[in-house]
């Protein structure tokens, strides 16, 4: 059922456009490290190439994705078909995060929407594909995008998001900095 490739085919590059949610996990190398895996949606996800991916990384209740890549840069992301055929795609491989005003930053950030918890765009080096069946994921209907996130951000304003990055965001659960005092404040 499972097959491995080198890097995405047009098909499993369309299956990977056309996920309304995406999953990215990652891990710490401490063996009593916590393993981290997000659920993403919205329109932030990219197919830069067979070999290259991307995604817009939101403000949000912590930065453990961007510890655990300042650390060791390896990552996951997963997709799931809910609809239509069954499928799982889960592309293997190294993460770079680029922050606000990070050399190639605007570069990549014109690739998604101008949304107002932007903090990075995380882009991923893409080692190994993997697809598998995905009979057992549930058929499920997409009623619509939350649009919480992007008011809780609207709210806070510019400066308020880099007060609330510089207290939530600077280091993971498990104590690795992830966003520094100097990135925060861009």
């Amino acid at each position: 059922m499972g097959r491995s490739f080198e890097s995405l085919s047009p098909v499993l590059a369309e299956a990977v456009r056309a996920a309304p949610l995406f999953f990215v996990a990652t891990a710490p190398l401490a063996a009593d490290g916590h393993v981290n895996l997000s659920p993403k949606g919205g329109d932030t996800l990219r197919v830069l190439d067979e070999r290259t991916v991307a995604y817009l990384d939101l403000t949000g209740s912590g930065a453990e994705t961007i510890a655990h890549l300042r650390e060791n840069g390896r990552i996951t992301l997963m997709v799931c078909a809910f609809s239509g055929a069954p499928q799982i795609v889960r592309l293997y491989g190294r993460g770079e995060v680029v922050r606000r005003g990070d050399d190639g930053y605007d570069d990549l950030a014109v690739l998604f929407p101008d949304l107002p918890g932007a903090r990075a765009v995380v882009r991923v080096a893409v080692e190994r594909v993997g697809s598998s069946c995905g009979y057992a994921v549930p058929l499920m209907r997409l009623e619509g995008e939350r649009t919480r996130l992007d008011e809780w951000a609207e709210a806070r304003g510019p400066e308020g998001l880099v007060q609330y990055r510089a207290t939530k965001n600077a280091v993971s659960i498990d104590g690795l900095p992830a966003l520094d005092p100097e990135a925060v404040a861009r």
